[in-house]
């Protein structure tokens, strides 16, 4: 059977079909439960999260679903004292002189303070520890050895992000248990941290296959992938698994804004793009106002975490006032795909495809 897989075996699920962990309230408890009870791993992004909102949501989880599922973060970038003052002060300004932003917004994203991270990622991956959840991956690096030892000490499944073939031999290196190949096609952040941001532009298709070769570990595939035709093709160029995120964005039990779900569904009549505007890091996004607001910047944009801390209060009053056009749409080259199911009902739909697609080829 096509759902046998290395990577069914070692997370414990029947399906090989992840579903990707969104940060910044996508992911939720909800559709984290609904995917592996549908047999799936459902993922959470805890990491924008203080440590005790991490423990309440994985014990939320814990109460949704007795099935396995999966806490992400992000590894930490950078020490903020290391960024250009001058940079800040700049896109503080600009941030405030654009169009149909209130003076109160503006005023808020001239009195933030950067001199520091809002969380601890030690304390962060303490909780993760003491809770002892069943799968840990990450993104944005690689976890120091003394963490990957601890957590596969815990029995903790471990898996990690990697755009190129140089930083999946690093992940493998370090004791990772899978790791997750991000196509450039994928949603969202970048995840590369290795290797520049254009030499680590791969497509899937490329991608995959490379990995698959160089490392012993099990490959999962992610970018693009929004049907039955996608899975079967990634386990064709030698994955175990896939990781959809953008897929899920329409469910119900996702987190994001209802205008968020509705610029998915319809983004077939927009471009998709990758930018560092909204948080200083390569992310694929739907192309809207404020991206093309901020291709007039003429100076530098701080690095991440800094600039989307400074983004923080568009985002938030666009989401407050629905207005999608400063929302941070993530979104993968395959959104034009995008379908409106529950999480479980297009898990069964994922499933079924898959089986026909697979059937019609034999």
């Amino acid at each position: 059977m096509w759902n046998d897989t290395v990577i069914t075996r070692i997370l414990g699920i029947r399906y090989p079909i992840i579903q990707a962990p969104m940060a910044g309230g996508l992911s939720t408890p909800e559709l984290v439960a609904a995917v592996s009870d549908a047999g799936g791993l459902g993922s959470f992004g805890a990491g924008y999260m203080s440590p005790q909102s991490i423990r309440v949501a994985i014990r939320k989880i814990r109460q949704l679903t007795k099935n396995p599922f999966a806490i992400n973060l992000f590894i930490p970038q950078r020490d903020l004292h290391d960024v250009n003052r001058e940079a800040i002060t700049s896109m503080k300004q600009y941030l405030r002189s654009l169009k149909d932003i209130p003076p109160e917004i503006g005023e808020e994203i001239s009195q933030l303070s950067l001199d520091h991270t809002p969380f601890d990622f030690s304390e962060q991956m303490a909780v993760i520890i003491e809770e002892q959840v069943p799968i840990f991956s990450f993104t944005f690096g690689c976890p120091a050895a003394p963490d990957i030892e601890t957590l596969k000490a815990r029995n903790i499944r471990v898996m990690g992000t990697a755009t190129t073939v140089a930083e999946a031999f690093e992940l493998e290196k370090a004791g990772v248990d899978a790791v997750i190949a991000q196509g450039s096609e994928a949603g969202g952040h970048r995840g590369s941290f290795l290797d520049s941001d254009d030499s680590s532009l791969v497509g899937l298709v490329a991608l995959v296959p490379q990995i698959a070769d160089e490392i012993k570990v099990p490959v999962i595939a992610s970018g693009g992938i929004m049907d039955g035709r996608g899975i079967v093709a990634a386990l064709a160029l030698g994955a175990a698994g896939v990781q959809m995120g953008t897929a899920f964005i329409p469910a119900r039990e996702c987190g994001a804004h209802s205008q968020y779900k509705e610029a998915v569904l319809a983004s077939h009549r927009q471009k998709n793009v990758l930018t560092t505007a909204f948080s200083g890091k390569p992310a694929r996004i739907i192309q809207n106002t404020f991206i093309t607001s901020m291709k007039q910047y003429q100076g530098s944009i701080p690095p991440y975490p800094v600039q989307n801390a400074l983004t923080t209060p568009i985002r938030n009053w666009a989401a407050k006032n629905s207005r999608p056009d400063f929302m941070s749409l993530w979104a993968g080259q395959g959104s034009p795909l995008s379908r409106e199911y529950g999480a479980g009902d297009l898990m069964a739909v994922l499933i079924k495809e898959t089986s026909q697609v697979l059937g019609s080829l034999s």
